[in-house]
């Protein structure tokens, strides 16, 4: 029987957000220890019928739904100039939804890599990405793109929105915790928030935003250059500047003091804020410590996990 599994990470940003759409740049890592996997197999059934257990979803092709998922495997048989197949494509991911970690770009990811490799046409990465980055604008509205770029690319980047990413090499290991507040955050409303609030009164944010490029610059210096130890202080400016603008969260905060109180040399939110996910820096003798200091202050999932260096 025909079968083609496709896989996509996470991603988690570690400096840029809410900046990076208005052209600044970012940084972002890929997030292997979750991640979305769609496996497409032969159906007796007419035509392509896609399966979400996890939120119970079933969607069939012809019925001409606007799903987000419907529209991402209409793009791609469009692109590969290919017929509705007689299919089903099962999606699950340990992604959490709406928490800044890219679910629905690397859904869209894996959906497309699996149909795509059943019909024998796999796609190159790019053309994965533009793909994906269209799908990413029902899910976010005007999105940057960093996430779809990311969870496609699977290595470290550096974003500016309009450009091709460039990698980042990594000379040191980057051990982050990565920690869940449990509060839902729609990447769409945070960031339709900032632009609502940035077209009343622009020069504040505009101001916002070059600071936080600005970091994002220095970070990549530092990360190429295996100074960690200078990341610790970017991140404190950064989260600042995002909570001057608004998009943090009496949830995040309490989770950012409690990551600084247990050992981390630098913390702040990842992600559109306003809920969702935060990030920890730490070291290998201090990360299951600030894990259990952010379980205690409230977490509902911490995750453990390093960015490898790079060629």
């Amino acid at each position: 029987m025909r079968r083609s599994e496709g896989h996509a990470p996470g991603k988690v940003i570690l400096f840029g957000e809410h900046a990076v759409v208005y052209g600044r740049p970012a940084i972002a890592v890929p997030f292997s220890a979750v991640e979305a996997t769609a496996i497409a197999e032969e159906a007796t059934d007419k035509g392509l019928t896609i399966t979400a257990p996890d939120t119970g979803e079933e969607i069939r092709l012809g019925d001409h739904t606007e799903h987000p998922l419907a529209a991402m495997a209409r793009l791609a048989l469009e692109t590969l100039d290919a017929p509705e197949p007689d299919a089903r494509i099962t999606i699950r991911s340990t992604i959490p939804i709406a928490s800044g970690l890219g679910s629905g770009a690397a859904v869209s990811a894996a959906l497309v890599r699996a149909l795509a490799g059943y019909l024998g046409h796999p796609l190159p990465t790019p053309l994965l990405s533009s793909l994906v980055f269209e799908v990413e604008k029902l899910h976010h509205g005007t999105p940057s793109g960093i996430d779809n770029t990311v969870v496609c690319y699977e290595q470290p980047i550096y974003f500016v929105k309009g450009w091709p990413a460039e990698p980042v090499r990594v000379r040191e290991p980057l051990r982050l915790v990565i920690a869940d507040t449990g509060v839902p955050s729609a990447t769409r409303e945070s960031v339709g928030a900032v632009r609502a609030a940035w077209e009343q009164n622009p020069d504040p944010f505009e101001k916002l935003f070059d600071e936080i490029g600005a970091i994002a610059t220095r970070a990549r210096v530092v990360i190429e250059d295996g100074l960690v130890e200078q990341l610790g202080p970017l991140m404190a400016q950064n989260q600042e500047a995002l909570r001057r603008m608004g998009v943090s969260s009496p949830e995040l905060e309490r989770l950012v003091d409690a990551a600084l109180a247990a050992g981390a040399s630098g913390a702040k939110l990842s992600g559109g804020g306003r809920g969702g996910n935060m990030i920890a820096l730490a070291t290998a003798q201090t990360s299951g410590r600030i894990a259990e200091a952010l379980q205690e202050a409230g977490a509902v999932h911490v995750w453990e996990t390093v960015v490898n260096a790079t060629e």
